[in-house]
């Protein structure tokens, strides 16, 4: 039985891993930690030098900048000097406009920026950002959230030194199982739950305009195509794959639209949502049973990500179609125990899908993290499902989460390191 004060923590945790984004996390994430120490500066910075680790580095190498027409790092990182908002956190660019966009341009023509790699492979999520102009130096450094700063200073004052704050320790880190998060999402009063219909709102918004215009490889559009629809049909598993990579594909393309991430990503937003909104649709599920399919399927990914972290070398769309394939069963009218039979599929099934950074073709693994995670609840609903005598599924389900999340992290590391040497080195093999 879930206590009045553990829902309150759960539904406090749900609230600060699932917040608007707009762009890749990653760039953005850069952009507020040079925002920060820009606005502490008080003037457009002179020099802009950056230490990332790897993660950071290999997903903000590829992926469109809202706003811009450009990808990577560079145009992000002038954008933040110049007109960054801080206190917007994740929406940081949102003041970005076609005249900022030239002179953040102007700025990179000076050779103002220079960016390392952080060595320490301790923090996969770490962002240093020195700025300067004249006598003066700013510095602010993000450590394990996106959003989480863990030194300020100017010049020689420290303004700011921490890592986690105690509350965000204890928010993370819930003690959380399944059965738990099964729990809450079915048997919390539905009022309080009624804020993850933003999420629907903000995603399938993106979806939208992923369909409007030509982004990325415009896999949802190929899909929503005559020749789209003459080869998958027009079907509830095709319009499930069709939405949730029209919103991928604006999203990697750089579209100006805010999405509702999870756990520090707009990607795993979108595949813990779209399945479960589109299936409600089509499946004519009631509105509450919507809101509590979507809550299932977003801390389930939270869940997941606890043991896992924010950034490793396992596919986010791994983790949050896991969730969706929880929220899906739910919605066809699943127990508990069918419900972690799909998560045994998923696991079973998608393990070790690689990142190799955001980029518009993160599209395709979204599509196959959601069609698998359509399977994994068919499966799961006619009590059908991969047993522990099977690979690295245990009987215990959350013994199989952390298989999981220790093959992605820790089994995972030296392909990561393998993964960042490939996209750093093309051209010279």
């Amino acid at each position: 039985m879930i206590s009045a004060d553990e829902r309150t923590a759960i539904i406090n945790l749900i609230r600060a891993q699932v917040v608007p984004a707009i762009g890749c996390t990653e760039p953005i994430a850069v952009a507020l930690c040079v925002s920060k120490a820009a606005t502490l500066l008080g003037c457009v910075p002179e020099r802009i030098e950056l230490s990332l680790s790897a993660n950071i580095l290999k997903n903000a190498m590829g992926v469109g900048i809202p706003g811009t027409g450009m990808v990577g790092l560079p145009i992000a990182i002038a954008l933040g000097a110049l007109i960054g908002r801080p206190e917007l956190e994740l929406e940081v660019l949102r003041d970005c406009n076609k005249e900022s966009v030239a002179q953040a341009k102007k700025y990179l023509e000076e050779d103002r920026i220079s960016i390392s790699l952080e060595n320490d492979d301790k923090d996969k999520l770490y962002i240093s950002v020195v700025c300067s102009a004249g006598n003066h130096q700013t510095r602010a450094v993000i450590k394990g959230k996106h959003t989480n700063f863990a030194h300020i200073s100017k010049d020689d004052e420290v303004l700011l030194e921490k890592a986690y704050s105690a509350e965000q320790v204890a928010t993370d880190n819930l003690p959380l199982n399944l059965k738990k998060v099964f729990e809450f999402a079915d048997t919390t009063d539905i009022e309080d739950l009624r804020f993850i219909l933003e999420a629907k709102k903000l995603n399938q918004a993106a979806a939208q305009d992923g369909l409007r215009d030509n982004y990325g490889h415009q896999l949802g559009k190929t899909m929503c195509s005559p020749l789209g629809k003459g080869i998958m049909g027009d079907s509830i598993f095709s319009k499930i794959l069709s939405s949730t990579s029209c919103a991928c594909d604006a999203r990697m393309a750089g579209a100006m639209i805010p999405v509702m991430s999870n756990s520090g990503s707009g990607n795993q937003g979108i595949c813990a949502t779209m399945p479960v909104v589109v299936f409600a649709e089509e499946n004519h599920n009631t509105e509450e049973e919507l809101i509590r399919a979507l809550v299932l399927s977003n801390l389930t990914a939270i869940y997941i990500k606890q043991t896992l972290g924010s950034l490793s070398a396992l596919c986010g769309c791994v983790v949050a179609s896991t969730g969706s394939s929880c929220g899906i069963t739910y919605l066809m009218g699943g127990t508990y125990e069918q419900v972690s039979y799909s998560v045994k599929n998923m696991i079973a099934n998608l393990t070790g899908m690689i990142c190799d950074g955001a980029k518009p073709s993160c599209a395709l693994k979204l599509t196959t993290g959601v069609g698998t995670a359509v399977m994994s609840a068919m499966l799961a609903i006619q009590h059908k499902y991969v047993t522990s005598v099977e690979g690295i599924i245990d009987d215990d389900v959350d013994k199989s989460i952390r298989n999981l999340t220790s093959i992605g992290s820790r089994g995972m590391d030296e392909t990561d390191r393998f993964v960042l040497d490939i996209m750093t080195s093309k051209g010279e093999r």
